[in-house]
């Protein structure tokens, strides 16, 4: 089939009539209704842990990100768009070189360390009362007593809740001082799986590792100088269990990528 039958509108049903079983997975899909797609599989759940990728995003230094058509299909035959944005942007990536100088960059993340297991730390009923909270080296011991060890090769996440904001001024926290309030994970938290051998990766679902509260962002300094990255904005984490869940992170490796904004699945 030429690209041209397939842009003329013909394409989606040769396809689906070329590969059926693409055709039934389209089929399986939904939408929910926070904007998290899912895909039910013969295999297990599919979920998404990512943010639609929006201009108004917030980011923690306010670089603006813009979108603009280059061409269109009545008058190209095809659609396409420019966008400027900052690397760590909506659901995104943090290597190492985002803080380490000589630290790795996205090319240099390895296959093995973007699909990893996922441990979900939830201090969301905290958090609800406090939004400076913080994952503590307790929370991951009281995990890890329910739910066992935490894998070398895992991403620990924080789910505080805070995915459930996003578009409104509590996602931030700016008070009258321009202070951001929102929780994130605790340097003791760090410390223990560091000192442990836990994770290569942590996450959260704030737009910052450290808490918005934090000026000197030792969360940042801490853990990826000893060569791991972090993920940020990361969503859906209710829709997943806390043990059990293989996520599979996809980001560019653009040249000296200090991050970038990422896909993320889990499966289960």
């Amino acid at each position: 089939m030429s690209r041209r039958a397939m842009l003329a509108g013909g394409g989606a049903a040769a396809l689906a009539a070329l590969i059926p079983g693409e055709a039934a997975a389209h089929g399986r899909h939904r939408h929910n209704h926070h904007g998290h797609h899912k895909h039910h599989r013969d295999r297990g759940r599919v979920v998404d842990l990512t943010h639609e990728f929006t201009t108004d995003f917030p980011t923690y230094t306010g670089t603006a990100t813009t979108r603009e058509t280059l061409v269109t299909i009545p008058a190209n035959g095809f659609y396409a768009q420019r966008w400027s944005f900052g690397e760590h942007t909506a659901t995104h990536l943090d290597a190492p070189g985002h803080f380490v100088t000589g630290g790795r960059f996205t090319p240099e993340l390895t296959p093995e360390e973007l699909r990893l297991p996922i441990a979900v730390i939830n201090i969301s009923r905290r958090a609800a009362s406090n939004p400076d909270a913080t994952v503590t080296a307790e929370d991951i011991r009281r995990y890890e007593r329910r739910h066992g060890r935490i894998p070398k090769n895992a991403l620990v996440a924080m789910n505080s809740g805070w995915a459930e904001k996003l578009g409104t001024p509590a996602f931030l926290g700016r008070d009258s001082a321009g202070t951001f309030h929102f929780p994130g994970f605790g340097i003791d938290a760090i410390e223990y799986l560091l000192d442990r051998g836990r994770g290569v990766a942590i996450g959260v679902d704030t737009i910052s590792l450290d808490p918005g509260n934090s000026t000197t962002f030792p969360v940042h300094v801490t853990w990826l100088a000893a060569d791991h990255y972090g993920i940020e904005s990361l969503a859906g984490l209710d829709d997943i269990p806390r043990a059990g869940a293989v996520a599979t992170v996809g980001v560019i490796p653009w040249q000296e990528g200090s991050g970038g904004p990422a896909r993320v699945l889990a499966t289960y």
